[in-house]
Formats: C-alpha cells, structure tokens, sequence
C-alpha cells in the first residue's frame, strides 16, 4: 500500500524563503496581517486532511469507480467520498480563499494552492469534485449579476453546492466555434438551453444536494463561431426566492465515460432538454467569462500534476531504499545483507532525482503563480496588478502543459522503480501513472498550451511578456553572476535566457512567412520555456540554500536542495538544446508528408 506525507518543509521553504510571500501579500490590504505563523498551521491541518481523510479512500475510489442510475440519472461516487466531503464542509475547507463577504475566510490564493497540493497527491479523484467548484466561484465573482451572485456564491462558498464547465460537445473539443447547443430566450428573462456535454468533471453525483453547471451554448441570432458563444448558469434543481430547493431541472447524466484513471471521479455525458438557465455576462461573450474557470482549471491541473509527482516521487523512494537487488558496480555497500538497496544503482537515483526535481521545480512555479493571482487582485498599486497579471497569463500555459509532462515523465519512471511490482494494482503506482496521463488531455491539450503561449502570449505581443520574465532572469543573473558559488547555476541559466532571445526571434520570423512553422515548433519551444522558468527557481533556490550554509545552518534540507538543483541544471536542463534544434528544423519534415501519411 502506498503512503503520503504532506511536504510542508518544502512549501515553507518555498512561500517563507524564496518567495517571501508574506512580505508580498502585507502590500494587500486585504491581506495586510498576514504573517508566517497561521499560513504555517493553515497548512498544517490542511495536510492532516488530505493525508488522513482523503488519502485513504485513493485506491478504493479508483476500484470501485463511480455508479450510474439509469433510471433516475443520478450518480453515487465510491463509498466514504460522500463522508470525506461533507468533513471537508464542516471544517471550512471550501471557503478558504473565497470572499468574506459571501462567506469566504478571505486567505490568500496561494495557501489555497498549496493545501490543494497536498489534496492532489491524496486523492485526485475525490479532489475534483470541490476543486471545479473554485472556478465556478471565481466566474461568478467575477461575471455574474448581483441576483446570481448572491442566490449561488454563498452555497459554493460554503461547500453545500459545487460547480461545473460544461464546454465540450461530442463534434467538438478544443474547437468550442463549433458547438451546437442553443439557448432559447423566454419572456421572463431566462433561457431554455438544449443540447449535450461530455466529458464534464464532476458533471454528477451525490456529494451535495444540488450541482450548477456553467454551460457554453448559443443564442438564435448568434454569430457563426466562437465569437457566438453565451454562457448559462443551469442548476440541477432550480432554487425558490428563499433559497431553497424547487423542482429538477432538466439537465440529466446519460452516461458515465469508462477512463483510462481519475475512476473515482464521474465524467459524466450530459443531456439539456429545455433546461432553464440564466445568462452569466454579455450575451455573445461567453468565452471571455468562461475563460476565468478555465484559466482556472488549467491552474488547476498543473497543480493536479504536481500533486502525482510528489506522491508518487515519495513511494518509490521509499521502495528503493528497501528493494534489495544486485551489488553495487561501485562494491558492495550493505554488506550485511544478500544484496544492496537499489538506491545505490545510478540509473534508479536518476529516475528518483527526475522526479523530484519535477515536483520541487513544480512547486516553485505553482506557489508564484497563485501569489501572482493574489497580487494581480489585490494589489493597490495598478503597474503591479497589471504586471502580475501579464505574468501570470504568460505563465499558465508553461504551468499546465511542462507540469504535466514532467508528471508523466516523473510517474512512469517512479513506477519503472518498482519494477514488476509497478504494474500491481496494489502498490498504488499504476494508478498514479494512469490519472497522470488524463491530466495531459484536459483542459486544453498541452498542444494547445504551447500553441497559446508561442502563438498568443509571446508572439501575440512581440515578445513583451517573455521580456517581463526575461528581466527577472537578468536581475537573479546580474545579482549572483559575481558569485562563484553560483555560477554553476547562473551561467546556465544566463546562456538559456541569451539563447531564448534569439530562438523567439528565429520562430516568430518564420511564423510570419508561414503559420505552420509556428505549429511545428510550439510544443518543442514550451517545454525550453518551462526549462528556463524551472532554472530560475532552481537558481534562486540554490542560492537560498548557499546562504544559510553559509551562516552555519546544518539542516540537511539546504544540502538535499543544492544536490537537486545540481542534478537539474546537470541533467535535465540540457535537454532545451536539443529541443531548440529539433524546434529550427522547421515544419517542411511534418507538412510535405502527403505519401508517408497517405
């Protein structure tokens, strides 16, 4: 059976020592008392949830899966997930970085992205169901109407209802300008929408008593393509003038999709027949509102992929240093034993080092992104909301689709170090890799990432936003260049962030004589990106870690942190030469294939 053990040393490094978000968040009024001490215990207790209530229901929610009614349409998730919510209710959980004044605690977004690390790697399945809620919440607050906002944001605030995106249609995914549900005006103001979703996350189930659907659809006299898109709040049951619950709305589960993981999770086809919604933002715009949960989302999942490195990453330590295989090539090393732990064998240490360098760098990433987002909020000074929030956008992309990949990459090989026990159901291995998998697909495929970020944040401006990030390289690289210590973390970092100049330049040239160059280079050009992004992290860890062992700190922490960034820098960072190489031989080898792919 695996086991779980909340990092919070290592969130505490990271939000306390490197980012310094307290310091960060005073600057916001509405975080302005702010202070070390209660994000700590916040965090604390939130670890002791997702390690001893959510944790334990991991590998039985993923075998029992998710039960259809036919009948009824209704949905029962695995057995206890039902309990482990309505815990999770009782202790506040879902108000935690939600507005106090529909009954939110008003904590800042990062404890609340830090506490859904540790939910991720307990129960991804289970951690679905309230997780879209929080970008349901966020469009309302954001698009809603002030009657929406205050019959619904109050119940998903407190957990009692949670929410859902219903974007995808059966013809098409990515591709939303071809969707084809319609929303009907009615005298009252409302809308009767019909049509059908699939693949929507927690789309039903009997966690909470009533569940509201955020729903793309179109109006009759719509515009042809995504620019004809409306979003609809439809709730499962309609809701009285005094808050209660009235009759069913008709917004039905047809089916549930059999998944290769997240089986403890409904992904649920729904069916709209003349259900009643009402318009979230401006008619025709609803991409614009959508793409608040959807930003959210993407967040999201590469929060749910940090969440299976770390896990995952924690087991097969755990394994390999208990498997005895063969002898060293070295010597022997446990001589008092038949054979020597297979962590003494140089390819398992690269594997275990690859994925913990996948989920510290991840966690670096993901903790500045959300204080970004508390910034781009929160901040009075407009130049740094405006800042944060260009940032931010420039960053989302690399957050999805580089932390997924690494976690695929990091689950495979922690699973490769089990070896034939990796593949048995009981030692929660497989399961990691195969929810690790999904988290590559949704959401916008990590394709479609690369392609925004090329195609929409960096080349979309010139390059602006890159250079915004490319200052913060240069001012770490200007600050420790002097430092010998340093360089073997800096230089790297300084010839990537050179080399990321000219190769932006190189791709955005050719894309101007041919689009298709830019698709050909776009997933290749990300994952450089999420290189350079990990590096700086990595340096500006490393450099933390060189100071307090400078101070005399005997903390083996700043040492295995060093040991790490030496291990990226040395063996994962060089893989940005090849994919920029692969990146410039063009898009002739992938278009002018008529006969291969005949």
């Amino acid at each position: 059976m695996p086991a779980y053990t909340p990092p919070l040393r290592d969130m505490q490094f990271v939000l306390h020592e490197v980012l310094h978000a307290v310091d960060a968040l005073k600057a916001c009024p509405a975080h302005a008392d702010a202070d070390i001490e209660t994000l700590n215990a916040v965090l604390e207790e939130g670890g002791k949830f997702a390690a001893e209530v959510a944790f334990p229901l991991n590998i039985s929610g993923d075998h029992e899966g998710c039960t259809l009614d036919k009948a009824t349409h209704e949905v029962q998730a695995p057995s206890g997930f039902k309990a482990a919510y309505q815990q999770y209710v009782a202790g506040g959980w879902p108000a935690l970085s939600c507005d106090p004044e529909y009954g939110g605690q008003g904590l800042p977004f990062v404890v609340n992205q830090c506490f859904y690390e540790m939910l991720n790697s307990a129960n991804q399945a289970w951690t679905m169901y309230p997780g879209l809620s929080h970008g349901a919440y966020e469009c309302l607050h954001a698009h809603g109407t002030p009657e929406q906002k205050k019959t619904y944001l109050a119940k998903l605030v407190s957990g009692e209802w949670t929410g859902t995106m219903c974007l995808t249609e059966p013809h098409c995914g990515t591709d939303l300008g071809l969707l084809r549900s319609k929303a009907e005006p009615q005298a009252d103001g409302s809308y009767k929408i019909t049509g059908q979703k699939i693949f929507i996350s927690a789309g039903e189930h009997d966690l909470t008593e009533n569940i509201l659907h955020l729903v793309l659809a179109r109006l009759p006299d719509a515009p042809a393509g995504s620019k004809g898109i409306s979003l609809f709040l439809v709730p499962k049951y309609h809701v009285q003038a005094d808050g209660s619950l009235g009759a069913r709305n008709p917004i039905f589960c047809s089916g549930l999709e059999h998944k290769m993981g997240i089986h403890g999770n409904a992904t649920a086809q729904l069916m709209l027949d003349g259900a009643t919604g009402t318009l979230v933002g401006q008619p025709n715009k609803g991409l614009q509102a959508m793409f608040v949960m959807m930003n959210a989302a993407r967040l999201g999942v590469g929060n749910q992929s940090l969440g299976l490195t770390e896990v995952a990453y924690q087991n097969a330590l755990a394994y390999a240093k208990d498997r005895l295989q063969m002898r060293s090539l070295s010597g022997a090393k446990a001589k008092d034993k038949p054979a020597d732990p297979i962590i003494v064998h140089p390819d398992v240490r690269k594997m275990l080092l690859t994925a913990k360098a996948y989920a510290e760098g991840g966690r670096a990433l993901m903790s500045y992104c959300a204080l970004l987002l508390d910034q781009e909020i929160n901040h009075p000074d407009e130049k740094v909301r405006k800042d944060s929030a260009e940032l931010l956008a420039l960053l989302t992309p690399i957050a999805k689709a580089f932390v997924s990949d690494n976690a695929w990459t990091a689950t495979v090989m922690c699973q490769q170090v089990f070896g034939g026990h990796g593949y048995i159901k009981e030692w929660g291995m497989e399961q990691y890799v195969r929810d690790a998998r999904i988290n590559m697909i949704y959401e916008g495929t990590n394709t479609v990432q690369s392609l925004d970020l090329l195609g929409r944040k960096v080349l979309g401006n010139n390059g602006a936003s890159l250079k915004k990030f490319g200052k913060l390289v240069a001012a770490l690289v200007e600050q420790e260049g002097v430092n010998e210590k340093m360089a073997e973390f800096i230089n790297p970092l300084a010839y990537l962030g050179e080399q990321m100049n000219k190769f932006t330049t190189e791709i955005g040239f050719k894309g101007m004589q041919n689009p298709d160059e830019v698709g050909a280079a776009a997933v290749d050009y990300l994952r450089v990106a999420g290189h350079l992004v990990f590096a700086y992290f990595f340096a500006r860890m490393a450099s933390v870690a060189l100071k307090q062992i400078a101070t005399g700190s005997q903390d083996p922490f700043y040492t295995a942190k060093l040991q790490t960034a030496r291990f990226y820098f040395a063996k994962l960072l060089p893989e940005t030469a090849m994919l920029m190489r692969t990146a410039r031989a063009g898009g002739a080898s992938l278009m002018d294939t008529e006969a291969a792919l005949a």
